[in-house]
């Protein structure tokens, strides 16, 4: 048995870097699918930058599985059709990803849908098998890998995620066909863990560009990596910029190994996303340009780009409601939306995930402190074609 990967098309703009926006579930008053709507959000992200969408993935809600709704495959369907339309009218190549969730056949049967519908790889959740050992665990990942090219999950234990040790992620880094890991624990030991375990099992990223040096230059990177290496991505929606400029260099066996977290694949990102796709390419300017180097502080990063960090995060805290441990975090997103006119209303499919107290206002703070990280204007010129 052969095993799949994504074309070369697909590889080249995932492993460079691409802002990969998760899709929210579009719901009416009634909580019934919102195909118009659905179709509009598809589009915005796809007008405004974005390298792809992930679907079917804990902002489009896990409850789209179960039969009472029945929507996995109609929003899937719904959302490969947008992609695969963008890309035959901009000729750009998009990275489709699908998540991937449950226990092995489930993830089998889902992996398989993905490949049969059009997606490029699996974005692999692995809170189903929260007692399940670091043996079982590989095993379960083998299986899927052999129906769709895998992309890792480190998802946050507040919102149906596990601790997951730099052992197991060794490990998991040797399955051939994992082509990147999103890395969303919301937590910088545990991140530090997966870039360290890529590069200890000889899967980091070769860095091809020249970047920041000493004394406000340029200089090659020599970053040890292999061109087939895993991409490393983003979802710590609490240190985006952090996480996004600059080097993760470690010591493997006497060799140092550089490797960069190249893009982002965000619940974040699915609100205020011009402006996401613009933070990722001033990152990735950061990370290479002489003038990034000249203004930073001896030839390092430059200064905004911490303020900036700050700053996304604050706008993070409001619409991710860490506040009250996550509580409101995807309606949360559908109330920028909603106020910006591409959703209806908040609503989820589960009743009980609402807006948290005051966070409304913190939404409402937040617009207003920092404008130039909101996109109303763009959406505003633009909704109205999307909605059609």
């Amino acid at each position: 048995m052969t095993t799949p990967m994504p074309p070369a098309s697909v590889l080249a703009p995932l492993r460079r870097g691409v802002c990969i926006p998760a899709l929210p579930l579009a719901l009416n008053a009634q909580r019934k699918f919102d195909e118009r709507r659905e179709r509009a959000l598809a589009r915005y992200y796809l007008a405004a930058g974005s390298g792809g969408l992930a679907v079917a993935v804990h902002s489009t809600q896990f409850e789209i599985r179960l039969p009472q709704h029945g929507l996995l495959r109609p929003v899937l369907s719904l959302a490969i059709e947008e992609l695969k339309r963008h890309e035959q009218k901009s000729g750009k190549t998009l990275v489709k990803v699908g998540g991937v969730v449950g226990q092995t056949k489930q993830a089998v049967a889902e992996a398989q849908q993905l490949i049969e519908l059009g997606y490029d790889v699996g974005l692999l959740s692995l809170g189903a098998m929260a007692k399940a050992s670091d043996d079982e665990l590989i095993a379960h990942c083998r299986e899927v890998s052999k129906h769709v090219p895998i992309v890792g999950f480190y998802l946050q234990p507040s919102v149906g995620g596990r601790i997951l040790p730099a052992s197991f992620w060794r490990r998991f880094a040797e399955i051939e066909n994992v082509v990147a890991i999103k890395m969303a624990p919301f937590n910088r030991y545990q991140t530090i863990d997966v870039v360290r375990a890529v590069a200890e099992a000889g899967r980091a990223l070769a860095l091809h560009s020249k970047h920041a040096g000493g004394a406000g230059g340029l200089k090659t990177v020599e970053s040890g990596g292999v061109a087939g290496g895993i991409a490393l991505y983003t979802g710590n929606d609490d240190n985006i910029v952090c996480d996004l400029v600059g080097d993760w260099v470690f010591d493997v066996n006497g060799k140092r190994i550089t490797q960069r977290i190249v893009g982002g694949l965000l619940g974040h990102w699915a609100c205020w996303t011009k402006c996401a796709v613009e933070l990722l390419e001033k990152c990735h300017w950061a990370n290479t340009s002489t003038a990034a180097a000249n203004a930073g502080i001896n030839g390092g990063i430059p200064y905004d780009m911490m303020l900036l960090n700050r700053q996304v995060t604050d706008m993070n805290a409001a619409i991710f409601d860490p506040a009250h441990h996550f509580h409101g975090c995807i309606p949360g997103i559908h109330e920028v939306l909603r106020r910006q006119g591409l959703l209806e209303g908040t609503w989820c499919l589960n009743p009980d995930e609402q807006l948290s107290p005051g966070q409304a206002d913190e939404i409402t703070r937040v617009c207003r402190a920092y404008p130039h990280l909101v996109d109303d204007d763009f959406i505003a010129k633009h909704r109205d074609e999307w909605l059609r």
